[in-house]
């Protein structure tokens, strides 16, 4: 039993504030709330037909979950009492604290608190479809379910529209977080999930107050075979850092955010729309499907369409095995051209034991298929022509036990009845093409590692940037491969201390950017008579790197929410204009480097592609991983990036570092 299990699953509830409390009364009243609805008011001797109670004093028990719809100040008062009478929790309605520049009283509200949890402040409350429970003040556009999802959010007007949707998704529960003063992102999640009743959740997040525990809470959901679905909203937010490195303006814009999600195993999506159609789905087959897909329709026009919207999301559409081309044709014959997608003609249609024979012969090769099938509207034309396809793609489901999806091209060919119809059959019916294919892409995200957490985040501090000599020599020190060198405060003395072969690299030092600065010169055979670089602090020489095959960039930094990343991605002078990188939260393994970095757009490039040599990624992978434990070992490293790092096909050098640290 949670601490929150009294506000979510009350027993009773008591409203304050007359307005609001009319409002919370009705709600609950119309969703058919079986327990005792306790208005208090001090000069109202009834609201909404019910006693009012002069004041929380006069109760005749602590109220397992109170509705708080008066001023913030008056709001302190009502929540030191209810914590001190034994309440079981409260929503905070009231806005004007933090989000208003007031911080101070709002921590005289979590004070107030103590141990008594509380959704809020500035937050709409909580729905319990259930139960019936609503301590909300306001319409919805819910109805009473025996099990649903549960829909949670950091903003409160994009949960109420979600909640408003038509798309035959069962909700249990819409809970809003406000300020998240007392009660965060994972704790309130956790304790929906631990009703058995709740199939899966979908989140919009604006912020994650605890990366670990939100860690723990998405490896918890997935053993409770449940899925998690998030918006993640506030993703072009760049680095205050973003104009000393490439690494912090690349690994802005969500990336950071995106890798976390990814490597807990939380599904994400773009669009409200994309949200509820994938907990459509997890609440049906649970929180994974299989990446082989197959798509049917009767048009060769909607089998190139699913094809060309498929590609941005990365699905593809395996071939079809030679077993199931023999089988099809036997009931197709020469006429359509047998591939997935399948366009199966028309002849078929109206045939059930046919049209259930492909449909079945089909699906039974995948993991799961999509089936387009726009039905006519209602009001104008006749649907019922369309009855034997829904009833085929029914049983191809049962018979084959694979995930069959009837897809709607465009969502409103497709009635919220007919969507329950068929989830009653425990068929999930997708509306709108693109939206479909993100949520099936969406449902394949595979489990996190577990017991994976990230590291604990810093506060932000200041730093310095140390030489690229003294982050040479961090990296040296860590086992990383660097050119020979020599440093001095004059080309000349640097030219001195010269122990080894041209060609060199002479680099004036102080310079965030050498490149752009003109502080870079390559391929030089001697160092006499070159001139001096206005504005370098010093000098630095070294061995030019050759024999090099790539660039690559690897830069790990500190993250305010999410520890330490490492973003890896095609390097040199052009890294930010190529933008291909791939971005990973720390701890990582070799292996998951290594796979991340076959994610580069650029990747056959890497790989030997037209015969080309193969870079050596695996000692870049060391490398990372490397550095990455220097990071974690070192709380005053701040960043560590190379840019770049000279890949060989055996293995590879750093010959730029820009390191900061406190």
């Amino acid at each position: 039993m949670s601490r929150l299990d009294r506000l979510l699953r009350p027993r009773h509830i008591a409203v304050l504030g007359a307005g609001w409390a009319l409002n919370v009364i009705e709600q609950c009243r119309k969703m058919g709330f079986q327990g005792p609805v306790r208005p208090v008011h001090p000069t109202k001797a009834e609201i909404g037909g019910l006693k009012a109670y002069p004041s929380l004093a006069d109760l005749p028990e602590a109220p397992d979950a109170t509705f708080i719809g008066v001023n913030r100040f008056a709001t302190l008062d009502v929540v030191a009492e209810l914590a001190a009478m034994g309440a079981g929790g409260a929503i905070c309605f009231a806005s004007g604290w933090t989000e208003a520049g007031e911080p101070g009283l709002q921590d005289r509200l979590v004070a107030a608190a103590g141990d008594m949890p509380i959704l809020g402040p500035n937050c709409y409350g909580v729905i319990n479809y259930l139960d019936g429970a609503l301590l909300w003040p306001d319409q919805h556009g819910g109805v009473r379910v025996e099990k649903g999802v549960a829909l949670v959010s950091q903003s409160s007007n994009i949960v109420i529209n979600m909640g408003m949707q038509q798309r035959g998704l069962p909700v249990a529960y819409v809970a809003c977080l406000g300020n998240a003063a007392v009660v965060g992102l994972a704790e309130l999640t956790g304790a929906l999930l631990d009703d058995p009743r709740v199939t899966a959740v979908g989140l919009y997040i604006e912020g994650i107050d605890d990366a670990p525990a939100f860690a723990a809470l998405a490896e918890k959901a997935r053993a409770m075979g449940k899925g998690v679905v998030a918006i993640k909203s506030g993703k072009t937010e760049l680095s205050r850092t973003a104009a000393a490195s490439h690494t912090a303006s690349l690994a802005g814009g969500g990336a950071a955010s995106s890798a976390f999600l990814r490597q807990i195993g939380v599904a994400e999506v773009n669009t409200p729309s994309e949200l509820i159609e994938t907990l459509k789905i997890f609440h049906v087959h649970g929180p994974q499907i299989g990446t082989r897909i197959c798509s049917l329709s009767c048009s060769g026009g909607e089998a190139g369409l699913v094809a060309d919207l498929a590609a941005p999301f990365g699905l593809d559409f395996p071939p079809v095995p030679a077993a199931t081309h023999d089988r099809l044709f036997a009931v197709l014959g020469e006429i359509p051209t047998i591939s997935n997608p399948l366009d199966y003609h028309t002849f078929i249609w109206g045939d059930g034991p046919k049209t259930t024979e492909v449909f079945s012969a089909m699906l039974d090769a995948y993991d799961a298929g999509l089936y387009i099938i726009d039905s006519p509207r209602a009001d104008r034309c006749n649907p019922s022509g369309y009855d034997p396809a829904f009833r085929a793609i029914i049983a191809a489901q049962k018979a084959t036990g694979k995930p069959a999806f009837p897809v709607a091209s465009m969502a409103e060919n497709f009635g919220e009845g007919r969507v329950q119809a068929m989830m009653a059959e425990g068929v999930c019916a997708l509306l709108g093409l693109e939206t479909a294919l993100a949520a099936v892409r969406a449902a394949q995200t595979p489990p996190g590692v577990e017991g994976w957490r990230p590291v604990a985040a810093l506060s932000l501090r200041e730093t310095r940037m140390l030489t690229e000599a003294e982050g040479k020599a961090l990296l040296s020190g860590a086992g990383v491969a660097v050119p020979g060198s020599a440093t001095g405060a004059t080309i000349a003395e640097v030219a001195a201390k010269v122990r080894f072969a041209a060609p060199y690299v002479l680099k004036g030092l102080g310079f965030a950017h050498k490149t752009e600065a003109g502080a870079v010169r390559l391929g030089l055979t001697s160092l006499e008579g070159q001139a001096d670089m206005p504005g370098a602090t010093g000098y630095l020489v070294e061995e030019m790197v050759t024999g090099a095959v790539a660039e690559i960039l690897l830069g790990l930094r500190r993250d305010p929410v999410y520890g330490v990343t490492l973003t890896l991605g095609m390097g040199g002078v052009t890294a930010e204009v190529l933008a291909d990188t791939v971005t990973l939260v720390l701890p990582v393994t070799e292996a998951q480097v290594l796979e991340a970095a076959k994610g580069l757009r650029l990747w056959p490039l890497l790989d030997g592609y037209r015969g080309r040599p193969r870079a050596d990624m695996r000692a870049v992978a060391e490398i990372a991983v490397r550095l990455g434990a220097v990071m974690l070992a070192d709380d005053s490293l701040e960043e560590i990036e190379i840019n770049p790092v000279m890949v060989r096909e055996q293995g590879a050098v750093a010959v730029d570092a820009l390191v900061r640290r406190v």
